[in-house]
């Protein structure tokens, strides 16, 4: 399966905005993701896994677009390692609901 932090370099600056325009569009684009992981047969862990990779390469490397997105940026940079599992964990079924 291919790692997401490449998923999310490797994606071109219209497709980036059209996801992250509004945050709708976040959760949707998640929730396929979320989608995709599970006909692959990743469980619990396996996504919550994918989606903190996800989150830490967006803290790095994309600044927020909207103002949940920058809620959710400046959470992940005060929380800790295990925070950020809990809220990785708390995306996925976010995004799992919107499918």
């Amino acid at each position: 399966m291919k790692d997401p932090r490449d998923a999310a370099a490797n994606m071109s600056e219209d497709k980036k905005d059209d996801i992250m325009q509004n945050f709708q569009n976040f959760k949707d684009y998640l929730g396929d993701q979320v989608n995709k992981g599970e006909k692959l047969g990743l469980g619990e862990e396996g996504l919550t896994k994918g989606a903190k990779r996800v989150g830490d390469y967006l803290a790095k490397n994309e600044d927020p677009r909207n103002r949940e997105e920058k809620l959710l940026n400046e959470l992940w940079k005060f929380a800790d390692e295990e925070e950020r599992k809990h809220m990785a964990h708390v995306l996925v079924k976010l995004a799992d609901s919107t499918n």
